[in-house]
């Protein structure tokens, strides 16, 4: 699995927007967000939510966002409809995964 915290780092420090404004943007703290940077999982929606900010597809580096890719990036804003679908399906993979991480560990309890 790809380091998701890695990817946005490198994302984000490249964007040219300061941490501070992005985590000002999204109402967290600096802290919060060198976690993210730290965390080898990060959630879909964060993810998502971070590349709208800075104006970048993920899609490029993570296959869970392929279906986000479009011709125009994110330089539209995104009709409510859709983002409210993006947003549920987003949720719905992020549990997909919780379920498979916690699968595997029952199996291996079997073991």
């Amino acid at each position: 699995m790809q380091h998701r915290g890695k990817i946005i780092e490198t994302a984000v420090r490249n964007s040219g927007l300061s941490i501070s404004k992005l985590c000002q943007m999204l109402g967290k703290s600096r802290r919060w967000m060198y976690l993210i940077f730290e965390n080898e999982k990060v959630p879909l929606d964060y993810i998502f939510k971070i590349g709208q900010l800075i104006k970048y597809d993920f899609s490029n580096e993570l296959n869970e966002l392929n279906y986000l890719s479009n011709q125009k990036g994110f330089e539209e804003e995104i009709p409510a409809h859709i983002e409210h679908f993006l947003y549920w399906k987003i949720k719905y993979y992020q549990l997909l995964e919780e379920y498979y991480e916690l699968s595997k560990k029952a199996s291996k309890r079997k073991v």
